[in-house]
């Protein structure tokens, strides 16, 4: 198989890192976003784009079947790190052309890339881990 994503992005020991716009551009193309955040974060905030799967980081190993091998696939998270962990599974579980989007969600919003917020669901709190509805 081809790889989809050669030519774009970083890449960094082995890992293909996508900008906003890069990985933007390979979903316009055909590549499916995979959101990996907590529900709590994607009811408020999602990516604005027409196919997005959502797949609680916590979850992935035993939702891979859902994430299709014949297709081009970018991990994306918060801030990119949990979706590089999420692409290192992938290359060990047989994905070929995957990718992590550097930056995840702050960064593609920071780029003015499309993004869907639900202010009903708004959050606050100092930290991830803290974040709660503000409503």
């Amino acid at each position: 198989m081809n790889n989809f994503f050669g030519g774009k992005g970083l890449t960094i020991d082995g890992l293909i890192h996508l900008s906003g716009r890069e990985a933007f551009q390979a979903a316009q193309d055909g590549a499916l976003l995979v959101d990996l955040r907590f529900k709590i974060e994607t009811d408020y905030k999602k990516f604005g784009l027409p196919e997005v799967l959502y797949i609680q980081f916590e979850d992935l190993k035993s939702r891979l079947s859902e994430i299709p091998k014949g297709r081009p696939v970018i991990m994306a998270d918060s801030v990119g790190l949990r979706s590089k962990e999420a692409v290192k599974l992938l290359l060990q579980r047989g994905y070929n052309n995957v990718a992590n989007l550097n930056g995840g969600i702050l960064d593609w919003e920071r780029d003015g890339l499309p993004v869907i917020i639900d202010m009903d669901k708004q959050l606050s709190g100092s930290c991830t881990c803290r974040l709660r509805p503000r409503n």
